[in-house]
């Protein structure tokens, strides 16, 4: 498959692309390019779809919070097909169906230009099942008013998402070329952010509740309803924790905690530059090491089989599960959901809901079991081929540094002594990382987060963020001093 990858690279090519950079982008103007990409999203989310019926089904609304996107908005499918091509380019590389050697310039090169056009395939085959399965409706009152028939208000339904779509690949290449960053990182910490805070200062009442939907609002309508003796006792402090949002927000708070704490513990190797004497520093190889990129991907990889799933359901197939909107309620598609709160895995919290009244316990226990199985086992998979598909690993690392002139103290200067060093470290880091962060997004999915983000979405959002504040204070430095920027390999 990578000669034919190689063959079709020059139409790969002619698909519109944002340019580099021909030289050092200033600090303030990364800044401004970013910031800018950041309020065109804002701006894109609050825009709907035209056309688009009420009676419309999100099937991505439960992996909404690491989706990006806004519901019924013209950029719906979010960073969806993004994060779905990278998945299925991984597994390609992963299984040696590509072979493509991503340390040569020209395999990596033909390697972008095919992910580039993967996306796009992936936008349109996102788009079509949800308006030919009937998730995505068309509004018949308008079409009646255009004069037109419903399928060709559904065609204009797909033109918007393709092009919602195809504006979220660019914006993402906008700040991965010309901002800081990348476009991905900053859609889902924007959105991520946004449900937080709606989390916590919502004085909308949901339908079917008497309480409004964030935490604080909640509190003072306790406060005023439920007098002090009836929470006091066991039954009450178990509706603080759970209904009034308390456990959600310790697990939040204690999540980010976690996640910093995880961020700073690395592993240092000294390195000294070869022409520089006195030149010191350090390659710090973080516990992290794959960042929580890989649970994205086991998350997108859930919700494209979810969605399957459901296409399935809406044609009358139901070996594999049934659906009640966007939730599966029985079937292997039951035990593949994501577990997102303890109202999904405790017992007496499931069958609350009348659709799980009946469902024995060993079922809700089995399907808590298979999700920690996913996220674990995932985390570490999917960690293992971001860092060969992303030049992290130790070959390409140890020729980047070797390239920037920079060797371990002690040691020849090589970039296969510089790759035996590192090797001792990243595939052990990398495998531990992996499934640390699935344990993570396991605890706060059981426990609950505030905005009902999911855990995973709350590890995406404090690592970006922590991410994106290093990177701030690298731009900061290089841009002070420029001989830096040389070392690092950025010019």
């Amino acid at each position: 498959m990578d000669e034919i990858i190689r063959k079709l690279q020059p139409y790969f090519e002619k698909i519109p692309s944002v340019e580099r950079p021909k030289a050092h982008v200033p600090f303030k103007e990364k800044f401004a390019w970013t910031l800018a990409i950041l309020l065109l999203y804002f701006a894109l989310s609050n825009v709907p779809v035209f056309g688009l019926s009420p009676e419309s089904i999100d099937i991505f609304e439960r992996y909404r919070a690491f989706f990006a996107g806004a519901t019924g908005s013209i950029i719906a499918l979010g960073i969806g097909p993004i994060v779905t091509a990278s998945i299925i380019l991984q597994l390609l590389v992963g299984a040696g169906i590509i072979k493509l050697d991503l340390t040569n310039p020209d395999d990596r090169a033909a390697y972008q230009d095919f992910q580039r056009f993967l996306v796009i395939v992936m936008i349109a085959l996102e788009a079509l099942p949800q308006i030919l399965g009937g998730f995505l409706k068309p509004n018949l009152d308008v079409a009646s008013m255009l004069g037109v028939s419903p399928g060709a208000l559904s065609f204009i339904i797909f033109l918007q998402l393709f092009i919602g779509g195809l504006l979220i690949v660019y914006m993402d290449e906008v700040v991965s070329k010309w901002g800081i960053g990348s476009g991905v990182s900053l859609f889902i910490l924007a959105g991520i952010s946004q449900s937080i805070i709606t989390g916590l200062f919502n004085w909308i009442v949901p339908a079917g509740s008497t309480m409004p939907a964030g935490i604080i609002p909640r509190w003072i309508w306790i406060a005023q309803n439920i007098p002090p003796e009836q929470l006091l006792t066991a039954s009450g402090i178990g509706f603080l924790l759970i209904e009034g949002g308390i456990l959600a927000l310790i697990t939040t708070i204690a999540i980010i905690l976690l996640v910093v704490f995880a961020e700073g513990t690395r592993v240092e190797i000294p390195l000294a530059h070869s022409l520089v004497r006195g030149a010191r520093g350090r390659f710090p190889i973080k516990l992290i090491y794959a960042s929580v990129l890989p649970m994205i991907f086991v998350r997108a990889l859930q919700a494209n089989i979810q969605v399957m799933g459901m296409v399935l359901y809406q044609k009358g197939i139901t070996i594999f599960g049934e659906y009640v909107g966007s939730q599966p309620i029985s079937g292997i598609m039951y035990l593949l959901s994501p577990v997102r709160s303890p109202h999904d895995w405790v017992p007496a919290l499931v069958k609350q809901s009348p659709y799980f009244a009946d469902m024995p316990d060993w079922l809700i226990i089995l399907h808590l079991f298979v999700d920690a199985t996913i996220l674990i086992a995932g985390g570490i998979l999917f960690a293992i081929f971001w860092v060969q598909t992303s030049g992290m690993d130790a070959k390409t690392v140890a020729r980047q540094l070797a390239r920037s002139g920079m060797q371990v103290p002690g040691f020849r200067k090589s970039p296969q002594v510089l790759e035996r060093v590192l090797s001792r470290y990243i595939p052990k880091v990398t495998i531990i990382g992996g499934a640390a962060i699935g344990v993570l997004t396991l605890v706060a999915n059981m426990l609950g987060t505030i905005g009902n983000v999911s855990g995973t979405g709350l590890l995406l959002a404090v690592s970006i963020a922590y991410r994106f504040y290093e990177d701030l204070a690298k731009e900061q430095v290089t841009e002070m001093h420029p001989m830096i920027r040389k070392i690092i390999g950025e010019e």
